[in-house]
C-alpha cells in the first residue's frame, strides 16, 4: 500500500529513471481500458468523465482506447482550457471531438460510467461542479468503473463505484467498501523509483509563503566547535542554503570569532572555555527558546565533559534534534535517552557500529538492518552516510546513491547534517528531512565534482545546494 503523498514522488522518479510521465499516463490508460472491456464486453455506450488533472488524462486515454469498439463521451468537469498538465491537455487533443463540458448531463442513457475526475493529489471535499457530477454518477443505477481511486475517497461527496483499477499499488484508505472490486495494474513505475531518493522526494519541501516574515522559515541552534572550527560553520551555511532564516551557532569562546569569521550570516553564541561543558547546558536551553530545531555535534570533539554535556542536553531539549558526530559518541549505550523525543541520527559505518554496538559485515543489508534496530529503538530516523545512504524510520526504507568518491573530503557529513537540521526547522518530519536532504547532498556534491573532479571541498556543496532546489522543485510543483 502506497501513500497518496507518495504518488507523486513516484512519477516523477520515474521520470527523472527515464519513464515519462506521458509513458506513465499512455499505460494506466489503457490498462483501465482493458480491464473495463474485459469486464463488460464490447458495443458499449461509456460516459468518461474527467478532471482538469492527470486522473482526467488517464481518462482520455481510455476514451481513445475505447473508442475502437465502442461509443464514448468525454464529459468534462471544467473547460478544456483549464486542465493543467501538458500530458493530460496533449491526450485530450486526442480525443477532443468526442467531449463536451458536463451541464447536468443524464447518465442514465449510459450503460458504463468511468470516473476520472479526481486523482490522489487532490485534497479536501469535492467543491463546484465536482459535486452534481459526483451525485450523478451515485444517482445514475449504472455500473462505475474509478480509474486509481475513487474521486472524493474519504469525505462524505465520494463516487462509489463497482470497480476501481488502481495503479502500481493500492492508495491508502482505499478498501473494497470505499472502491468495490479493486485491481492493481503495472503501469511501469520502475521498482528504484521507490527504493531510490529523487527529484521526487523533494514534494515534501515546504515553499515559503509569499508573505512570509524572518523568521517563519525557522531558527536553528547549532551546538558545535571546539578543537574544530569549520565544521558548524559548514553545517551553518548549509542550513541557510536549504532556506533556513536564522542560524545560531553555540561555540566555545575561544574560537567564536573564527567561527563567525566565516559567514556574517552566522549568529555566534558564546560559551565559556575551550569546548562544552556541562556548565554551558542551561544557557544554551535558553537560547533554544528563541529556536525550532537543534543540531548537536558538528566540531565538538570527546572530551568526556563535552560527551556528558551532550547527553544532558539531549534529555532535557523538548525540539526536534539532528545528532552528528561525536554527539552519536555520547548517546552510543545511553539509547534510552532518545526514546519521546524525535529528529535523526546521522552515522557514518563505523559510527553505525558504535551505536549498534557490534561490528558489522560491510554489506548494505547489515546496514539496513542495523539502522531499522536503532530507528524502532530509539523512534528516530537514522541516515546511514556511506557510498548508497541508507534512510530508515523502522518502518521504511529509502536509499540513496547521489554522490560521488570526492566527496570523502572532510566536510562533507557537517554539509549534510546542516540540510537535514535546516529541514526539520522548517518543519519537515525527519524521515521526509532525511530522505530530501541525502538526495539534495549528494546531487550538490555531483555538481561540485563536474567543475572540481576530485578537488572538490565541503563548501563547494554549500554552493551548489540552491542549484539542486531550483533545478528539482520546478519539477514537482
Amino acid at each position: 500500500m502506497i501513500e497518496r503523498g507518495e504518488v507523486k514522488v513516484l512519477d516523477i522518479n520515474a521520470e527523472y529513471l527515464g519513464v515519462p510521465t506521458e509513458t506513465l499516463m499512455e499505460n494506466a490508460g489503457w490498462a483501465l481500458a482493458q480491464e473495463i472491456t474485459s469486464r463488460f464486453g464490447e458495443g458499449l455506450h461509456l460516459a468518461v468523465l474527467c478532471g482538469p488533472g492527470n486522473n482526467g488524462g488517464d481518462g482520455f486515454v481510455a476514451a481513445r482506447a475505447l473508442t475502437k469498439n465502442n461509443r464514448v463521451r468525454v464529459l468534462l468537469a471544467a473547460p478544456p482550457s483549464e486542465i493543467r498538465s501538458p500530458e493530460a491537455r496533449s491526450n485530450f487533443e486526442k480525443v477532443e471531438e468526442l467531449h463536451r463540458v458536463y451541464n447536468d448531463d443524464d447518465l442514465t442513457t449510459y450503460d458504463v460510467l468511468v470516473d476520472a475526475l479526481m486523482g490522489v493529489g487532490m485534497r479536501g471535499a469535492p467543491r463546484g461542479v465536482f459535486v452534481p457530477m459526483i451525485k450523478a454518477i451515485n444517482a445514475s443505477g449504472k455500473p462505475v468503473v474509478s480509474a486509481d481511486m475513487p474521486s472524493g475517497l474519504g469525505t462524505e461527496m465520494a463516487v462509489r463505484p463497482q470497480l476501481t483499477v488502481t495503479f502500481h499499488d493500492v492508495k491508502t484508505g482505499m478498501n473494497e467498501q470505499s472502491c468495490g472490486e479493486i485491481v492493481v495494474k503495472d503501469i511501469g513505475i520502475p521498482d528504484d523509483a521507490a527504493r531510490y531518493v529523487g527529484p521526487g522526494d523533494l514534494v515534501h519541501y515546504p515553499i515559503p509563503l509569499q508573505e512570509a516574515h524572518k523568521g517563519q522559515n525557522g531558527r536553528l541552534v547549532i551546538v558545535g566547535g571546539g578543537p574544530y572550527t569549520g565544521a558548524p560553520a559548514l553545517a551553518g551555511l548549509a542550513a541557510y542554503r536549504t532556506g533556513v532564516d536564522l542560524v545560531f551557532v553555540a561555540c566555545p569562546d575561544a574560537i567564536r570569532t573564527v567561527v563567525a569569521s566565516y559567514s556574517p550570516n552566522l549568529i555566534t553564541f558564546p560559551l565559556p572555555e575551550d569546548h562544552l561543558s556541562p556548565a554551558h547546558v542551561d544557557s544554551i536551553l535558553d537560547l533554544l527558546d528563541k529556536a525550532d530545531t537543534l543540531l548537536i555535534g558538528p566540531g565538538l570533539g570527546d572530551d568526556d565533559g563535552t560527551l556528558q554535556a551532550v547527553r544532558d542536553l539531549v534529555e532535557r531539549c523538548e525540539l526536534p534534534m539532528v545528532l552528528d558526530a561525536d554527539a552519536l559518541k555520547a548517546v552510543a549505550g545511553h539509547l534510552s535517552l532518545l526514546k519521546g523525543k524525535r529528529g535523526v541520527l546521522t552515522p557514518h559505518h563505523r559510527e553505525l557500529e558504535t551505536l549498534h554496538g557490534d561490528r558489522l559485515p560491510d554489506d548494505l543489508g547489515a546496514r539496513t538492518d542495523a539502522a531499522r534496530k536503532i530507528a524502532m529503538e530509539t523512534g528516530w530516523t537514522v541516515l546511514v552516510k556511506g557510498r548508497v545512504d541508507i534512510i530508515t524510520d523502522g518502518e521504511r526504507v529509502k536509499l540513496n546513491r547521489t554522490g560521488n568518491p570526492g566527496m570523502s573530503v572532510g566536510g562533507t557529513g557537517d554539509v549534510l547534517a546542516g540540510i537535514t537540521a535546516g529541514l526539520l526547522t522548517k518543519k519537515v518530519a525527519p524521515f521526509e528531512a532525511a530522505r530530501m536532504s541525502a538526495f539534495l547532498n549528494g546531487s550538490a556534491g555531483d555538481l561540485a565534482f563536474e567543475k572540481y573532479s576530485y578537488g572538490l571541498v565541503a563548501s563547494d556543496l554549500v554552493e551548489r545546494i540552491p542549484q539542486v532546489l531550483r533545478r528539482n522543485l520546478s519539477r514537482v510543483r
